[in-house]
Formats: structure tokens, C-alpha cells, sequence
């Protein structure tokens, strides 16, 4: 088998000699397995050995998904759970937990801003956020002996802000922390924050990868070559009983039961197998299915969020369109660094009217679909601030340009030309005396 992205959207991570010839990976609808004998058990218990007793921890048709995800960014190893916020939060809290603190900036998705700001401190982690993840010198002025991870979105939602990611992994890594990506909105079709130098990518997967709108699940892949035994990271090389042996006095922590993959291994033992958010076989089949033509799917995506952005900007009552993969914005550069083949599939832009005129657009669309997600086949538009945002400070929500009188759109599969007679109408009908 080749290294190719289409060949292993399709085959990673799977042999059917192992899964008595089923041409596709199969949906183990179990809640456990037999672990054969005592010793096995033991050794399954204790992460000596890795395979499955229980489905909390780990399930056959996930792991498909786990292992196609990692080979597709990059990464050494994967944990799939039930969402991407799931993936979010443990990621992070992974990272910081014990009282550290997070860099991130505000322009992200609202669940992502809330959680750091209100939810996060409750369990001793928090955020020192910026104006700009691309100023270095600000994110520096952040860094503390308390910090870390730095957090930020290749491509931000709603705005399409681009992350310089090479560069703020440079930062990151001089002062030993790593740098986590959330890879949501490009995919790893268009963007692979590994190749440049991310250490830890997660993703929505209900969104661009399963690409039907038909099953939630996130993903955090770990690129495995982040020391978390270097000394910021106490919970990696503190002894756990987890991970131990006490009836034999053998006492071990992550960093030595599991060396390299220790964050990875953390994420799994000590978040999905404690917290519980766990991947659903079923919903990892629909994913892996999608993931099957991820690549054609944004290819198409791309191209028409291209044109629809381009037609808007001639549009009258519209007063800014965002979307970065236009070229025609100060990080054109980094567009041509990181996206050669485009920023994603969603976009936005503000209207000159009030919220009058947005309720009146959003209620006269007819191909475009009044619901609060992206990354669908089908063509979806929403008002950030009231819905995707509603739980954003009003002024992290202004820096990020997510006014009342903003629009966001999730181009789907339709034919382009029928997506911008929708616009059309809906905006003259929201204007219309």
C-alpha cells in the first residue's frame, strides 16, 4: 500500500484478515470482550498489552477510525470520543491539569471560548488569552512556569483567520511547551499541522470528515514527539496506581509505563475511561464511510465557497466578506504557505442591516439549511452570535468580528449556482421595503 491521502482514507488502519474478510470494517456493536484468560486480563488491565475487554476504553471499529485519523495528520497515535468539544476539553485539560494555564486566542469557536473561560477554571486550568495568536511577541509576554500548552485553530470559526502554526510551534518549543491544533475546519486534507511542528491535533469529526451531518465524534491525535517528561507536566511522571503493580510494589507513572505515547495513553485511561465520552462504534462506521471521499467532497466545497464569497463581495447590502482562501487579505501569505488547495468550507459575512434583516435572510433561504453546524453535505447558514457564539463575552466576540449583523455559511454539495439564487433572494427579500 502506498503513503497516498486517497488510498489511506480508504484503507488505513484496517485488515480484513483480521476481521474474518469483511470488505469494510465491520460495527462491533459490543459493550465488552473476552479477554480469554487470566494473565490476558491482567495485562489488558494494566496497558501492558493492548487490545479489548470493554468498550469504554477501547472498541474494535474505533480503532479503525483511531488509527485511519493518525495516519491521515501525521500523528504516531489516536483517541477517538463522542465529540469534538470531548476532544477539546480532554486535550487541554490533559495538558494542564493540576493548575496550569492555557495561551489561546479568542477568535474560536464559542463551546471552545466558554469552556476555558468559565468551565475550565473550576477544575484549576486556566486561560491567559490574546488579540492575535500570530503576534509572538504577545504570545510570549504570556508564558509563565505554570503554562502548558498554547492553543489556537488552523483555520477560525467564524472569521477564517489562518494560524501561523510553524511559527508559534517554534515559540512553543523553545520554552518546552507543546502547541495543540484544532484542525476542525480544514481537515486534514487541506491542512496537516504535524508537518509543521503541532504536537497534538483534534478535530470535530461530526463536521468536514463524516461530512453527512449524520453522526458526532471528535477525535486528538498525538504527533509523538512532544517530551511531556521534560518537567512542565507533573501528571506525566507522577507514580499511579493506574499504570502500577501494588501487589508487587512496582510503582510506575505514565512516562515510564508508556514513554512517548504517554499523553496519548493519559488521554485514554485517564479521561474516556473515567469521564466516559466515548466513540460509539456505529457513529466511527459513519465516519470512517465519510472519511472515504473527503478529499472529493472538499475539493467541491472549496470550489464553490470560492465562487459563493467572490459573488457576495459584488453584493449590495453586503458590507465584508470573510473568508481567507480569497487571497485578498494580509495573510495571503500564509494562505499560499499552508493551503495551496484552499482554507476550508465555511465562510461569512456582515450585512448593513439590523437583526430585523438577518431574521428576515435566515428565514427566507431555501436551499441553505438554518442549522448550528459545518462541514455538511448539505449547505447550512446561521447567526453566530445568537446561536454558535451566544455564550462569547460580548467583547471576545467583537475582537473576533462576530457582530449581530454576521452571517456564516457551511457550503455543502449543491450546485453552486443554485446556492447564490438562494442568497440572492434571501437577501432581497431580508431588504425588500
Amino acid at each position: 500500500m502506498t503513503n497516498g491521502f486517497h488510498t489511506i482514507a480508504i484503507h488505513g488502519g484496517y485488515d480484513y484478515l483480521d476481521n474474518h474478510d469483511a470488505a469494510t470494517p465491520p460495527i462491533y456493536q459490543s459493550a465488552a470482550f473476552d479477554m480469554e484468560s487470566a494473565a490476558r486480563g491482567d495485562r489488558l488491565a494494566a496497558g501492558e498489552e493492548q487490545g479489548f475487554s470493554y468498550s469504554r476504553v477501547a472498541n474494535p471499529t474505533v480503532d479503525v477510525l483511531e488509527k485511519r485519523l493518525a495516519q491521515l495528520e501525521g500523528g504516531d497515535d489516536a483517541v477517538a470520543v463522542a465529540s469534538g468539544m470531548a476532544a477539546v476539553s480532554f486535550a487541554l485539560l490533559c495538558a494542564a491539569e493540576g493548575g496550569g494555564r492555557i495561551i489561546s486566542p479568542t477568535n474560536l469557536y464559542g463551546a471552545s471560548v466558554d469552556a476555558m473561560e468559565t468551565f475550565f477554571p473550576q477544575f484549576g486550568v486556566h486561560t491567559d488569552f490574546v488579540k492575535d495568536i500570530n503576534n509572538l511577541d504577545e504570545v510570549e509576554s504570556k508564558i509563565g512556569p505554570d503554562t502548558r500548552a498554547i492553543f489556537a485553530e488552523s483555520v477560525a470559526n467564524p472569521s477564517t483567520e489562518i494560524t501561523d502554526v510553524e511559527a508559534l510551534a517554534d515559540l512553543a518549543h523553545r520554552h518546552g511547551i507543546p502547541l495543540i491544533i484544532d484542525n476542525t475546519v480544514p481537515t486534514p486534507y487541506l491542512f496537516r499541522p504535524i508537518e509543521f511542528g503541532a504536537d497534538v491535533v483534534v478535530h470535530s469529526t461530526t463536521k468536514g470528515i463524516t461530512g453527512h451531518g449524520n453522526a458526532l465524534g471528535g477525535v486528538i491525535v498525538d504527533a509523538g514527539h512532544f517530551d511531556w517528561a521534560a518537567g512542565r507536566h507533573p501528571q506525566f511522571t507522577r507514580k499511579e496506581l493506574v499504570v502500577s503493580d501494588e501487589r508487587n510494589g512496582v510503582w510506575r507513572s505514565f512516562a515510564d509505563t508508556f514513554g512517548p505515547k504517554a499523553y496519548i495513553r493519559r488521554v485514554r485511561i485517564k479521561y474516556v475511561r473515567t469521564f466516559g465520552a466515548v466513540q460509539a462504534p456505529f457513529n466511527a462506521y459513519l465516519q470512517l464511510v465519510g472519511l472515504e471521499t473527503l478529499s472529493e467532497r472538499e475539493k467541491r466545497e472549496v470550489a464553490t465557497a470560492t465562487a459563493i464569497a467572490e459573488h457576495l463581495k459584488t453584493q449590495p447590502h453586503v458590507l465584508k466578506v470573510n473568508y481567507s482562501g480569497l487571497g485578498d487579505t494580509e495573510q495571503r501569505d500564509l494562505v499560499a504557505k499552508y493551503y495551496p488547495n484552499g482554507v476550508g468550507t465555511i465562510l461569512s459575512f456582515l450585512i448593513d442591516g439590523n437583526e430585523e434583516h438577518v431574521r428576515r435572510l435566515l428565514d427566507s433561504t431555501r436551499v441553505f439549511s438554518y442549522i448550528p453546524n459545518i462541514g455538511d453535505s448539505r449547505s447550512l447558514i446561521v447567526d453566530p452570535a445568537r446561536i454558535t457564539h451566544r455564550e462569547v463575552p460580548e467583547e471576545y466576540r467583537l475582537r473576533a468580528g462576530v457582530t449581530d449583523n454576521l452571517i456564516r455559511l457551511s457550503i455543502g454539495l449543491e450546485d453552486p449556482e443554485d446556492l447564490i439564487a438562494d442568497l440572492d433572494q434571501a437577501l432581497a427579500t431580508a431588504f425588500a421595503e
